[in-house]
């Protein structure tokens, strides 16, 4: 009897056909060490400059940040094609290097290798900025030369780009937008999102009202940009009429209600949403934290880790800032809690958020912690701690950071010179503060702003040379603003200088002319100089334009919870209670005080 035994097939397989499969899926491939493993094959197999297997190479390493390597690979083609150089220019654009971009663009037209209509559309992603747009000028009349506008894709590429330059570009889009021969969904949508950006939402209505289709992203567009421009009441209107909404639609609603000040409302739009994921939990959150309203963000935050939703990046740094915006510490340790607690792999940026928090909220001693915990420090680590420090009246520790900063190799920008004459002002040191404004400029080509004369200007005044700081004002290269005439005003207010406070005052009112706090402060300057005259003058030009000085406001943080109040403030729900305080804390004073003086008259023995 024969038997018959089942035939296996053959579990060889060819190195090359094994190279071939792993190949296919380089491009995608974000593991550093098996990119290397891939290349050192395709060097063995000499297929080095094969122009298909080449730009998946320079792809993955550019995946993987190692942009060095992938110009190597680059550099080892000796003839290469308009894909092997549109995949370098992309790998560039990836790893925020538009200059080099812009450098292979033209390396790429040196060689007689003409753009096709991949090429724009990848540079274009390096423009975003009103700076940017004589660039995407440039590369529009390139791809006018080049007849590329007859594809609707580059077309579409420039619209939202120029949308993305100012009102300028916006209006440039426009222009773009009109004369296209054909438009497509992604067309409108470009140009109803650069104009609601642009804050151009009457023409935007229009232009989705002339729609003759729409999408998600249409809708989205203008309601997103009725919340930002805080019309709620046509941005409900608007979600009211939408066919389909999404995550996106009910976050946009929420988010506009939070930034408006209206938690009840984000609230309940928040509480009706049929789906959440991570971004309106972290609006609501945020939103809550920004309005000092503790309880109600904490509790959010711990309902949102019970139904199990991981933090990322974005909502940590998010959540952060809105705690370091209104000194809300108690979610801002919540938060870091949950980091060192699921291990969350931090980056910098994540590190320079919570180093922000902290040090904004006066807890140095933590945010140094984190400063000293960043393995790879940037100019944003530096410059938060430089600033924390500043802020709080630590003047020499933050020059001798920025000390330490300059010989660790960090060049510093305007927002590091803006925190170092901070701390030169919160702590008097006038001549040092000379120095860093004098060498800014000669020594690191920064040009002072506004902000920085602004700094020296309150050095100056703070340490009585008001002359000075005068002479500085009107030396400036730009106009004045109130801000620094009020930065005068009060000098003036603290070393007692009328003469000057009447010039700084008479420019206020052109600025500010309906200000109390300025007509305020020069008339209790006259008070204190007995001038009772120009007092009572000061006084009726108040009334006569109009002027009623509002209440100061202060605020404290109580059992995780922010308080803010104001002269004769009655809106608090224990605003009995705490005037019921205030009267048992002056009778109690008074009694001390009569004490006091029956003591002092006791014959000495």
């Amino acid at each position: 009897m024969q038997m018959c035994l089942p035939v296996r097939s053959p579990t060889w397989v060819s190195r090359r056909r094994l190279l071939d499969q792993n190949l296919s899926d380089l491009h995608r491939c974000t593991n550093l060490s098996h990119v290397k493993q891939l290349h050192a094959q395709i060097l063995k197999s000499h297929l080095h400059q094969d122009l298909h297997t080449a730009p998946k190479l320079i792809a993955a390493f550019s995946l993987c940040r190692q942009m060095s390597l992938a110009v190597n690979v680059f550099n080892q083609v000796h003839h290469p094609n308009v894909h092997l150089y549109n995949t370098l220019i992309r790998a560039h654009i990836h790893n925020s290097q538009s200059s080099q971009a812009f450098a292979a663009f033209l390396d790429m037209q040196v060689n007689g290798v003409y753009p096709d209509n991949f090429t724009f559309p990848f540079l274009l992603k390096a423009c975003s900025g009103r700076n940017w747009l004589p660039v995407v000028q440039m590369i529009h009349a390139q791809v006018e030369k080049f007849g590329f506008c007859g594809d609707i894709f580059v077309p579409n590429s420039l619209i939202d780009t120029y949308s993305k330059c100012g009102l300028v570009g916006v209006i440039e889009a426009r222009k773009l937008f009109r004369v296209m021969g054909e438009r497509d969904i992604v067309s409108w949508n470009s140009m109803i999102g650069g104009l609601a950006k642009a804050g151009e939402l009457r023409d935007a209505r229009n232009l989705f009202d002339d729609m003759p289709e729409r999408d998600a992203v249409s809708w989205n567009s203008i309601l997103d940009g009725y919340a930002k421009a805080g019309k709620m009441d046509e941005a409900f209107e608007l979600f009211e009429r939408m066919p389909q909404r999404n995550v996106v639609s009910w976050s946009t609603l929420v988010s506009g209600y939070s930034k408006v000040g209206d938690m009840g409302m984000a609230r309940m739009m928040f509480d009706r949403m049929p789906f959440k994921n991570l971004v309106p939990w972290t609006i609501i959150i945020s939103g809550y934290a920004q309005k000092g309203l503790a309880k109600e963000a904490i509790m959010l935050y711990d309902q949102m880790e019970r139904d199990g939703l991981k933090l990322d990046n974005g909502a940590i740094i998010s959540i952060l800032a809105a705690c370091a915006e209104s000194g809300l510490v108690a979610l801002g340790k919540k938060v870091h809690e949950s980091i060192e607690r699921n291990r969350f792999k931090c980056s910098t940026p994540v590190l320079n958020a919570l180093l922000d928090m902290y040090a904004k909220c006066g807890g140095l001693e933590e945010a140094y912690r984190v400063f000293d915990g960043i393995a790879k420090k940037d100019l944003v680590s530096w410059n938060s701690m430089l600033q924390g420090l500043a802020m709080h009246g630590h003047g020499e520790k933050a020059l001798q950071l920025f000390s330490r900063m300059e010989k660790a190799g960090f060049r510093p920008d305007k927002v590091t010179f803006i925190g170092v004459l901070c701390a030169c002002t919160h702590s008097g040191f006038v001549e040092e503060g000379l120095h860093a404004f004098h060498t800014m400029e000669k020594e690191y080509g920064i040009v002072p702003e506004i902000e920085h004369y602004g700094c020296m200007i309150d050095l100056l005044g703070r340490g009585g040379r008001l002359r000075e700081a005068f002479r500085l004002v009107h030396s400036m290269p730009m106009e004045p603003n109130a801000v620094i005439w009020g930065t005068l005003l009060g000098a003036c207010r603290m070393h007692n200088d009328l003469e000057l406070a009447e010039e700084a005052l008479d420019q206020l009112v052109k600025l500010e002319p309906s200000d109390p706090g300025n007509f305020s402060i020069v008339s209790n300057m006259y008070a204190a100089a007995g001038d009772w005259e120009n007092m009572a003058n000061m006084r009726v030009q108040m009334r006569s334009i109009g002027v009623q000085k509002t209440s100061g406001a202060s605020s404290i943080e109580v059992n995780d919870e922010v308080h803010e109040f104001t002269v004769f403030d009655r809106v608090h729900p224990k605003s009995n209670d705490i005037y019921g305080m205030i009267n048992r804390l002056g009778e109690d004073l008074k009694q001390v005080d009569t004490s006091s003086r029956s003591i002092s008259v006791l014959p000495l023995e």
